[in-house]
Parts: C-alpha cells; structure tokens; sequence
C-alpha cells in the first residue's frame, strides 16, 4: 500500500520522541515545499526543522555579482543570467549600482534567462557581440552548463562560472564544531546527477542518519520518518526516499560530461569563505570561452568588503543554520522582499524569503510568536 502524507505525519506522530531533535534540510527547495505546504506546523515540537546552505544564490560570491555588473556596463557585451542574480545586491555605495537590475536600468544590455540553450541562442542571433552567460549554480544547474560547452557554442558566447558543490558545505558544518543537528535531508535533484553515495560521509563518518529526499510532502515526510527511526534505533545509515529519480551512482552521462569540462577548485562562499573543494571551474580546454580569462580587467576582489554580507545582513549565519530566517536583525525591519539587503530574502530558494512569503513577517525580536505555529 502506497502511504500519503498524512499517513507518514501520523507515523511520526507515533514515535516516542521524548527530547527535540533538529534535522537540516539542505537544499532551498526542500525549505519551500515544507513552508508551503505548513509542514513546521504540522510536526510534533519536539521535531526542529532547520534549513540549510542550499541556496546558489544566497552563497554566490559578491565578488562574482560585482564582475558580472563590471562586465554589463564597461565591456559592451550582452550579459546574461538566471533571474534571481538580477537582484543580489553588492557592497558599493548606495550612490553606485549595485545589482544587475539596476545596471539594466542604467542601460546595460542583460537579459534574464531559465536555460542554457536560451544563452546560445542569444548569441546565435548577436554574431557581432560578445554574450556573458552569468552562471550561478549548484550541481543540476552546472552539468547543463557543461553539456551545453561540449555540445559547442558560438565563439562570441564566454562563461562566468560560479558553481558550486553541495555537500563540501555540509561536510564543512559537520567538521568545525559541534553539529547543529542530529539527522539530516539530502537534496533530491543534486542526488539525480551525482547520486546519493555523495552524502555517504554523514553516516559512516559522523554517525548521523540521512535520508534523500524528493520536493513533495509524502517525500519529505518519508524522509523525516526515516531519519527519526534511525535516532530513536540508533542505526544510521542513507536512506533513498526519492527511488523515483535517484539511483545508485547518479546520472553517469551528465557527470562524465562535467568531468571532460569541468574540475574541482577550493571557492569562496558569499559571508562564509572558502570551503575546499566546494567549486567549479572551467578546464583549459575551454579557456576560449572563460570570461575570466577573456575579460581579466574585470576581475576585481580587492574592493573594500569584496566578498561580504552588506552591513546588518545575517544571511550566512542563516545559511549556515545557525539562526532561523527571523533572528536577522533587520528581517522584516530594513530587509524585506520589495527591498532586499540580503541575498537570502532575494531568491525563491532563499530562506528569508520563502519564510515571508510563508506568512512570518515579524523580526524575532518584537515577537513572540513561534514559527512553529505561524507558518499555516
């Protein structure tokens, strides 16, 4: 018999929880489907659900956005990007442009797209002009990127790459102190690709229980489920709870494809630093179309706070789960969705801004209210 959601929910009701157990979902789209669908609310209040670094776009390197905004307005080239980058800002002052939609207001020439293929054709119809294609991203929007470089592109068509590796960041948490929780929610579109083995290291070396998860609640609840029976039984182990699209080892063709473009270098998360390991970069087979190496005057990280959150921003400590969405200082007061000081209250995957968009809009500080009980 196939369970629902609701009959996973009853399941976890039933365990005999008897203190809080916390379990970070790691990916940004898991944190919306539980925000959406009340599922905080819903659990029993011994059960802390707490999100974790999933979000590209709240992680990107400020850096990275500041080099776009170079490029877009000096370089007389077509600057494109996925829509949540538009509007992550960059520590300038405020006399100074410091989003991608405000260098569109000014006169630059980008353009918001969803794939890669609308990146060629861009530069397909523009023969004449150069096309940045801005390309933020964990692993399932970075190995179409690559498939895309294998399969050729126009000469006139450059990359600035900034993916990223999902699970370097877990692994991160897990060794620099005392983890913040007991069990843990692997992201089921990055497991397609790279398979589930990747979040093998969360039991057989720190004894924490995982379970990979797809985007709908039946999955999650599974997921949960799982991860709470392995505390309770004291068994670890990974859990597959998307058999639908995860299987053993991934997606070989598309992890080849990124292999023959792409390796593995020590990057920069946006508040938090380099993690080992944790980024992606173009192998010199491909240099021609490296906007790095085709525009190097643009690379300017020696900028006074490169790299940071604006002033007041708590973005990382939310990222990293160290506080929830509504502890930042200036949720809901200085940063809110019409005007974002942070990136995690500008992308749809960020945390601030699915937690506002589930209805919390008070800061912490001047309220009482749990976020347990106000997300229905």
């Amino acid at each position: 018999m196939t369970l629902t959601a609701q009959d996973w929910l009853g399941k976890i009701k039933a365990l005999p929880l008897k203190k809080r157990v916390r379990i970070m979902n790691v990916c940004g789209g898991h944190e919306r489907s539980i925000t959406m669908a009340g599922i905080r609310s819903a659990l029993p209040k011994t059960v802390e659900l707490i999100a974790g670094p999933g979000c590209p776009v709240c992680i990107c390197p400020e850096e990275d956005v500041y080099q776009a905004i170079q490029l877009a307005l000096h370089a007389n080239v077509i600057l494109v990007a996925f829509g949540d980058m538009l509007r992550v800002p960059v520590n300038t002052p405020k006399r100074e442009i410091r989003s991608l939609e405000q260098a569109k207001a000014n006169g630059a020439d980008i353009r918001p797209i969803a794939s890669p293929k609308e990146a060629v054709q861009i530069a397909i119809e523009n023969p004449n002009q150069s096309v940045v294609f801005f390309a933020a991203g964990f692993e399932t929007t970075t190995a179409p990127v690559a498939a895309m470089l294998l399969e050729g592109v126009p000469d006139n068509l450059f990359v600035l790459l900034s993916g990223r590796r999902t699970w370097p960041a877990v692994a991160m948490l897990l060794d620099s102190d005392t983890p913040s929780f007991e069990g843990l929610i692997a992201p089921g579109h990055v497991s397609t690709v790279m398979g589930p083995e990747e979040w093998l290291f969360v039991v057989k070396k720190h004894n924490i229980p995982a379970a990979v998860s797809g985007f709908m609640p039946v999955s999650l609840l599974a997921a949960m489920y799982s991860v709470l029976r392995q505390i309770l039984e004291g068994d670890p182990f990974l859990d597959n709870c998307y058999p639908e699209l995860v299987r053993p080892g991934g997606n070989p063709s598309a992890k080849a494809q990124m292999a023959q473009v792409l390796h593995d270098t020590d990057a920069n998360w946006r508040g938090i630093g380099v993690i080992p390991a944790s980024g992606f970069e173009l192998n010199l087979r491909f240099a021609s179309h490296d906007a790095r190496t085709q525009f190097p005057d643009f690379d300017l990280v020696g900028r006074k706070r490169a790299g940071q959150m604006p002033a007041g921003c708590e973005c990382a400590s939310v990222v990293l789960g160290k506080i929830n969405p509504n502890q930042c200082k200036i949720y809901g007061l200085a940063c809110t969705p019409k005007s974002p000081v942070g990136p995690c209250m500008v992308s749809d995957e960020g945390a601030c801004r699915i937690w506002w968009a589930g209805g919390v809009r008070k800061n912490a500080a001047s309220s009482v209210t749990d976020f347990h009980a106000s997300v229905d």
